[in-house]
C-alpha cells in the first residue's frame, strides 16, 4: 500500500496520507483531482470495485468531507480517497460513469446532506424523505429536537417507570 501511495504522489498532488495497515490507506486530494484519480486507479491499478461513498459534516470548518472507498479484489487492498468540498456550495462532480452503483450513494448524500452531484442519474428525485422541505437532516445544524416537537404531537397518558420498581410490582403484587 505504501508503494501505491508513492506512485499516486508521482501523478497527483496529495494533501494528506493515512496508512492504516498494509491493506488499507486513506489519502486526501483536491476536489478537482478526485474523479481523475479514481478513474486512473480503476484503469491502471485494478481498483475496480466501488465499496462506498460517505460524507462527514465539518460544520466548524464550513466544509464536507467526502470519502470514496474503493477496492482492488486482486490484491485485497482498499483505498479511501478523501475530498473536502465547500459546505455553502456543496457540489461534487459525479463518478457514476466509473461505477454504475455510485448514483445511489450520490442520491442519498444529496437528500441527507444537500450535496449536489450534477448530471448524476435521478439525483433530484426523492429517495428516502418523500416531501421533505426543510434543511437536510444529516447536516449538523439540523435541530432534531425542534423538528420532532414541531412535527409530532405529544402523546398524553404516557408515564415513565423505574424498571426495578415496576418489575417488582408486577412479579410480587402483594408486597
Amino acid at each position: 500500500m505504501k508503494q501505491l501511495v508513492e506512485i499516486i504522489q508521482n501523478h497527483f498532488p496529495i494533501n494528506d496520507i493515512d496508512l492504516r495497515k498494509k491493506s488499507l490507506a486513506f489519502i486526501s486530494i483536491h476536489q478537482n483531482q478526485a474523479i481523475p484519480l479514481l478513474e486512473w486507479l480503476k484503469t491502471t491499478h485494478g481498483y475496480k470495485a466501488f465499496v462506498l461513498l460517505t460524507a462527514v459534516d465539518w460544520i466548524e470548518e464550513n466544509r464536507f468531507q467526502l470519502t470514496y472507498l474503493i477496492s482492488n479484489p486482486d490484491n485485497f487492498t482498499e483505498l479511501g480517497v478523501r475530498v473536502f468540498i465547500d459546505r455553502e456550495k456543496a457540489e461534487m462532480v459525479s463518478a457514476h460513469h466509473l461505477w454504475k452503483s455510485i448514483w445511489v450513494y450520490q442520491r442519498e448524500l444529496k437528500e441527507m446532506f444537500g450535496i449536489n452531484f450534477p448530471n448524476s442519474p435521478r439525483v433530484n428525485e426523492s429517495f428516502i424523505l418523500e416531501g421533505w422541505d426543510t434543511i437536510p437532516p444529516y447536516r449538523r445544524d439540523f435541530d432534531t429536537k425542534q423538528y420532532s416537537e414541531e412535527t409530532y404531537f405529544p402523546r398524553p397518558g404516557r408515564s415513565t417507570n423505574d424498571p426495578a420498581k415496576h418489575m417488582k410490582s408486577k412479579l410480587y403484587p402483594k408486597d
